[in-house]
Order: C-alpha cells, then sequence, then structure tokens
C-alpha cells in the first residue's frame, strides 16, 4: 500500500499540514527572518525581471567571446543606456502631464464629486441593499480623506523603501548575471545517477517557464500600452501618455489589469467629454482583444496555457492571501508548480515503464 500514489500523496498532504502547524505555532521565532525577507523581496524580484530580459544579451556577446566581465558591464550599460533615454524621449512629455493633471486635480475632483453625487442622489431608486453600500463606501472615503497623517507617513515609508529597492536591485542583478550558471550544479550536487538527471531538467524547465512568462507578459504589455496610446491619440484624450504607461503598467495583472488601467482614463474622458468615456471603453476593450486573442497566443505559445477559470480562481485566492503581489505573482507561480508536476508525472512514469520492461 506504501507504494501507491495516493498513499504518498495522503501522506505527503498531512506532514505538510503539521509542518504549516507546528510553523504557526512557532512563527515569532521567525519574525527577525521575515523582516529581512520583506525587505530583500521586492529588489530581488526586479532584479530577477531584468535579468531575464537581459539574459539574451549576456548570452550572445558570451558566444562572440567577450569576457564575463565585459559582457555584464556592458548589459549593465544597456540598462543605463535604455533608462536614459526613456528620460530623455519621454520623461518630459510625462512630467507635463503630470503636472498639468496636479493643476487640474481639483476641476477633476469636482467633476467626479458631482458624478457620484448624481449618483448617490439616485439611490432611493435603487435596491436597500445597494443603498446600504453605497452609504458603507461613502463613510469609507471620508475616513480615507481624513486620516492625512496616515498619507503623509505610508509616503514617507514607501520612499524609503524606494531608496533601498533603487541601492540594492543592481546588485542583484550582477550577483544574477555573474553566477546564474552555478545554481544548478550546486542543486543538483546533493544528488546522483537518475535523480540528479531529474532534479537538471525539472530547474532547466523552471528557468525556461519563468524566462517566458517574463519575457512575454513584459512584451505584451508594452504591445498593450502601445495600442492605447494610438487609440488615445486618435479620439486626442487628455493625458495620453499617462494614461497609456498606466495602461502598459497594470497590464502585467493578469485579469484585472485592463479593469484597473481603464478606471482612470474614464475618469479623464469624463471631465473632458461625457462621450469619450465610451471611446475609451471601446479602445480597451478593442485592445484586450486583440492582445488575449493574438498577441500572447503567438508570444508565449501553449507554454503557459491556462484556462481563463483557473486565472480568475488563482487571482482571487492570491489576492486574498497575500495581497496586490499575491495577484501579480499567481500565475507565473502556479506555472512553476504546474511544471514540477509535470515532470514529476513523466518521472513516474518512466519508473513504472522501466520496471514493466524489467518484469516482461
Amino acid at each position: 500500500m506504501t507504494n501507491k500514489l495516493w498513499f504518498q500523496v495522503g501522506v505527503g498532504i498531512i506532514l505538510a499540514l503539521v509542518i504549516i502547524r507546528l510553523f504557526i505555532e512557532v512563527q515569532g521565532i521567525f519574525d527577525p527572518l521575515f523582516i529581512i525577507a520583506g525587505t530583500i523581496f521586492v529588489p530581488l524580484l526586479l532584479g530577477g525581471v531584468l535579468f531575464y530580459l537581459t539574459r539574451p544579451i549576456l548570452n550572445f556577446l558570451m558566444k562572440k567571446k567577450f569576457p564575463k566581465w565585459a559582457a555584464v558591464l556592458t548589459v549593465l550599460l544597456s540598462i543605463i543606456l535604455v533608462f536614459y533615454l526613456f528620460y530623455v524621449m519621454i520623461g518630459p512629455i510625462v512630467t507635463d502631464q503630470i503636472n498639468t493633471l496636479v493643476e487640474n486635480g481639483p476641476e477633476i475632483v469636482e467633476s467626479v464629486e458631482e458624478y457620484g453625487q448624481y449618483i448617490f442622489d439616485q439611490r432611493d431608486r435603487l435596491p436597500d441593499s445597494i443603498e446600504e453600500q453605497l452609504d458603507g463606501m461613502t463613510g469609507q472615503i471620508g475616513d480615507s480623506l481624513g486620516d492625512v497623517g496616515g498619507w503623509i507617513l505610508a509616503f514617507i515609508t514607501s520612499f524609503v523603501s524606494g531608496v533601498i529597492t533603487l541601492v540594492l536591485v543592481p546588485f542583484f542583478l550582477v550577483y544574477l548575471l555573474v553566477d546564474h550558471k552555478k545554481f544548478v550544479p550546486f542543486v543538483s550536487g546533493f544528488f546522483s545517477g537518475e535523480r540528479k538527471r531529474w532534479i537538471r531538467k525539472t530547474l532547466h524547465d523552471i528557468d525556461e517557464t519563468l524566462q517566458a512568462y517574463i519575457q512575454g507578459q513584459l512584451f505584451v504589455s508594452f504591445l498593450v500600452g502601445l495600442m492605447l496610446l494610438i487609440g488615445y491619440l486618435i479620439i486626442d484624450l487628455d493625458y495620453a501618455l499617462l494614461l497609456a504607461l498606466i495602461g502598459m503598467a497594470t497590464n502585467v495583472i493578469p485579469f484585472l489589469g485592463p479593469y484597473i488601467a481603464v478606471i482612470p482614463a474614464i475618469i479623464i474622458a469624463l471631465v473632458q467629454d461625457p462621450i469619450m468615456a465610451v471611446y475609451v471603453a471601446i479602445i480597451m476593450l478593442v485592445a484586450q482583444q486583440i492582445e488575449s486573442n493574438f498577441i500572447t497566443p503567438n508570444v508565449m505559445g501553449k507554454s503557459l496555457d491556462v484556462h481563463p477559470l483557473t486565472v480568475i480562481t488563482l487571482i482571487l485566492a492570491a489576492g486574498n492571501i497575500a495581497g496586490l503581489w499575491g495577484i501579480i505573482l499567481a500565475i507565473p507561480v502556479y506555472a512553476v508548480i504546474k511544471t514540477i508536476a509535470k515532470n514529476v508525472y513523466a518521472r513516474r512514469s518512466e519508473i513504472r515503464n522501466t520496471a514493466t520492461r524489467d518484469i516482461e
């Protein structure tokens, strides 16, 4: 019975639950580790993203017989050059649009309040449950607006965290570029024979999965931002570049990204001309249809093929567990787990077939 898959899975689940329970009981001991992990999490994540984006350049330079230090230095200088060109070409336009948006902020807020007041004035015609939710939203908005001190403290904390991140990201990136090939031999060195070969193959597949997701998702987000920019320019929407950049940034959030991006665009459109809100919604709908039906399947292929219902379930669960970072990381984590599961299944099938041949 101990050789049965269902028995092994059941024992594994029980042991995992016991470990989680014990961990919860003594989690106070690990608080310093949580603080350290929380400090390096974002820099390590950003460094990993930059690593997967720039590794093709590093590999190309290494094939051209560049010394490793020269190839790494070239990659770093290329990153600096890209950010500098972005700052020179797009920075002034974005800065001007942000300044204009700040100057027109009171007018925009007033317009939004008018639309909101109109909606609240109609609440008597709505069902009681929706009316109670609107009243609750009003109270929450009022409490949030009154907590100015909390906003200031949060801004200071975010600023300090941002500075630390900017300092640490280059260090993580350099170490990943220099020593990334040592990771697989180090891990597989604890094993031997067929198990060592399986470990190396699994780690290689995980690496390819993460590379496909990161490179593909960022490229797709860039194309979505470009389509939004073209659409916003066609309808002459105010702050078109700024809103397109917001759409490009939020598109990295699976499923929810487009809905988050369209909110500020619709608000600006309502202030500019109510009919433009309809145009903005149409542009976002067309861009997302093109992205989901043509761009993503051709860019990422079938390596990360995940059913939409699975995506929604993962996002909702991860959002409740870990907030925004859970939403962003849910799909790549699921893809990694799926890759591991495929390799485990393939390994078990290989062992079973080998045993069958030996018996025959």
